[in-house]
C-alpha cells in the first residue's frame, strides 16, 4: 500500500491544480465523471474472466498510461488554441498550417523509427522518453513564446515553432504504439472494442485539455496587455513531469512483470503477421510482412483519410467559427464537444465490433465512413449558403464518426493484426499515415481555405471520405487468423 501513496498524491496536486483553473464547476468536474463511467464500464466487462486481483492491476496499467497519452494531447494540440490567440499577425493560417502540417509529416515518418525501437525495448520505457521530450519540446515552445510576445526577442515565431514543434511530434510519435504495445499483451482481442471506446475516451479527454483547459488557462493568466500565451506551453510541461514519475512507478509492459501470468491474448499470434521467431526477424523482415499484408495496407490506406478528416475539422472549425464570429455552444466549448464526440464514437465504434460482428472491426468504421460522407456533403451546403445553425451539429457528428474510425482502426485492429510482438511497428505504419494525411490537409487547407474561401473547405474532404468508405467496405470480414484460444484469470 505505501508504494501507492506517492501516484495519489500526484493525482491529488493534478487535480486540485486543474479544478482551480477551471472557470465552470461542471466543465471542470466533467472528465472525472467521465473517468468514473469508464471506470464502471470497465468493471462489467470481463468476456475472458479475468480475476478480480488482475483487473484492479490492470485498471491502474491502462488508467496511467491513458492519463499519459492525454496530457501529450494537450502538449500537442495547444498549438491550435495558441494560434487563436496569437491572431494573425503573430502567427498567420498559411504559417499555422505549416507549422502543423511540417510536425504531422515528421510524426508519421518517425514511426519507421520508433515502431521497431518500442517493439524492442517496451512500451513503458517509449512512453517515458516520449513524455520527457514533448515536456522539453513544450517548455521550448512556451521560452519563445514568452520572449517574443514581451519584446524582448525581435524575431518571428515562425521558424522557431516549424523547428521545435517538429521535434515535439517526434517524441510525441512514441505516446500512440507505446500504449498499443503495453495493451497488446494486458487485453484479450474479445474485450479490446469496448477497451478501444474506453482507450479512446481517454484520448477525447486529452483533445479536452488541450482546447478546453489551455482556454481556460489562458483566461485565468490573461492581464490587461492581453494573453499571456505561453503558459499553454508551459502548463502541460509542468503536468508532464508529474505523470512521468507516475509512469515510473505504476506502468508494466506485461502481466508477467506485474506479478500474473502472461496469457494468450487470441490476436494474429503465430499465424499472422506476428511469427514465433518475431524477435529473430529484422526491422526490413517485418516491414515486408506488414507491407504485404493485404488487409493493414487496406488499414493503412482508411487511416490515410481519416488524419485528412480527422483534423480537417477539429483545427479547421474553429477557424471556420472565429472568421465568421459564429459563437455557438459547439464551438465555445469546442474541446468539451470533441471530448463527447470521441466518447460516443469510441463506444459505438467498440460495442458493435464487439456485439454484433464477433470483433471484426471493419462493419463499424464502415457505418462510420457512411456517417462521415453524409456530413460533409451537408457542409458543402451549408457554408456556402452560411446555414450557421447546423454547422456545429454537423461538425460535432462528424467528429464523433471519424475519432471512432481512428480508435477502432489504429488503436484496436493493429493490436489485432500485429500480435503481441510486432504491435507497436504494426501501429507506428498505420498511425504514421495518419498524420501523413494530417500533413497533407493541413498545409493543403492552409493555402486553399486563405486563396479561395471557406466554401473549399468541405469538398476538398469529400473525395477522402469516399476513399475511406470503399476500403472499410473491402475490409468487412477481416479478422486475424488466430486459432488458439486463451482463459481469463
Amino acid at each position: 500500500m505505501v508504494k501507492w501513496l506517492v501516484p495519489i498524491a500526484l493525482i491529488a496536486i493534478e487535480v486540485g491544480v486543474y479544478l482551480k483553473a477551471s472557470h465552470n464547476l461542471f466543465v471542470g468536474l466533467l472528465p472525472f465523471i467521465i473517468i468514473g463511467i469508464i471506470s464502471f464500464i470497465y468493471a462489467i466487462n470481463n468476456p475472458v474472466k479475468h480475476s478480480k486481483e488482475f483487473r484492479i492491476r490492470s485498471y491502474a496499467n491502462w488508467l496511467i498510461l491513458g492519463l499519459t497519452y492525454a496530457f501529450l494531447y494537450m502538449g500537442r494540440y495547444n498549438l491550435t488554441k495558441a494560434k487563436n490567440a496569437f491572431g494573425d499577425v503573430l502567427m498567420s493560417k498559411e504559417q499555422f498550417g505549416m507549422i502543423f502540417g511540417v510536425g504531422a509529416v515528421v510524426y508519421g515518418l518517425s514511426f519507421i523509427i520508433n515502431g521497431p525501437i518500442t517493439d524492442k525495448l517496451g512500451g513503458k520505457i517509449t512512453m517515458i522518453i516520449g513524455a520527457t521530450g514533448t515536456l522539453f519540446a513544450n517548455l521550448a515552445l512556451g521560452i519563445i513564446t514568452y520572449q517574443v510576445m514581451n519584446g524582448n526577442w525581435n524575431i518571428s515565431l515562425y521558424l522557431p515553432f516549424v523547428i521545435i514543434y517538429a521535434i515535439n511530434m517526434y517524441f510525441q510519435s512514441f505516446g500512440a504504439v507505446s500504449i498499443v504495445k503495453v495493451n497488446a499483451a494486458w487485453f484479450h482481442i474479445k474485450e479490446r472494442g469496448v477497451f478501444g471506446g474506453i482507450f479512446g475516451t481517454l484520448i477525447s479527454l486529452g483533445i479536452f485539455l488541450a482546447f478546453d483547459l489551455t482556454g481556460m488557462i489562458l483566461d485565468v493568466t490573461k492581464t490587461a496587455g492581453g494573453f499571456q500565451v505561453w503558459w499553454a506551453f508551459f502548463t502541460p510541461a509542468i503536468v508532464l513531469f508529474f505523470i512521468i514519475i507516475l509512469d515510473i512507478i505504476v506502468i508494466k509492459d506485461t502481466p508477467g512483470k506485474a506479478g500474473f501470468e502472461d496469457f494468450n491474448t487470441g490476436d494474429a499470434g503465430s499465424n499472422d503477421v506476428e511469427t514465433k521467431d518475431t524477435k529473430k526477424v529484422g526491422t526490413i523482415e517485418l516491414y515486408k510482412k506488414l507491407l504485404t499484408h493485404p488487409v493493414i495496407l487496406m488499414m493503412i490506406v482508411i487511416e490515410f483519410a481519416s488524419g485528412v478528416l480527422r483534423n480537417g475539422i477539429m483545427h479547421w472549425g474553429p477557424q471556420y467559427a472565429k472568421d465568421i464570429k459564429l459563437t455557438n455552444f459547439f464551438f465555445t466549448e469546442w474541446g468539451l464537444i470533441l471530448m463527447i464526440a470521441g466518447i460516443a464514437g469510441g463506444f459505438f465504434a467498440g460495442f458493435v465490433s464487439d456485439k454484433f460482428f464477433q470483433s471484426r472491426r471493419g462493419p463499424s468504421a464502415f457505418f462510420l465512413y457512411a456517417g462521415m460522407l453524409v456530413s460533409f456533403a451537408a457542409l458543402v451546403f451549408a457554408v456556402p449558403n452560411r446555414v450557421d445553425i447546423l454547422i456545429g451539429p454537423i461538425a460535432f457528428f462528424a467528429s464523433l464518426c471519424v475519432i471512432g474510425v481512428h480508435g477502432m482502426i489504429s488503436g484496436t485492429a493493429s493490436m489485432d493484426f500485429g500480435g503481441k510482438k510486432a504491435a507497436a511497428t504494426t501501429a507506428g505504419i498505420i498511425d504514421g499515415f495518419v498524420y501523413l494525411g494530417t500533413g497533407l490537409q493541413s498545409i493543403s487547407l492552409g493555402y486553399i481555405i486563405p486563396t479561395f474561401g471557406w466554401s473549399y473547405w468541405p469538398i476538398f474532404l469529400i473525395p477522402f471520405t469516399a476513399l475511406g468508405l470503399f476500403f472499410t467496405w473491402k475490409i468487412w470480414s477481416a479478422f486475424p487468423n488466430a486459432t488458439k484460444k486463451s482463459g481469463g484469470h
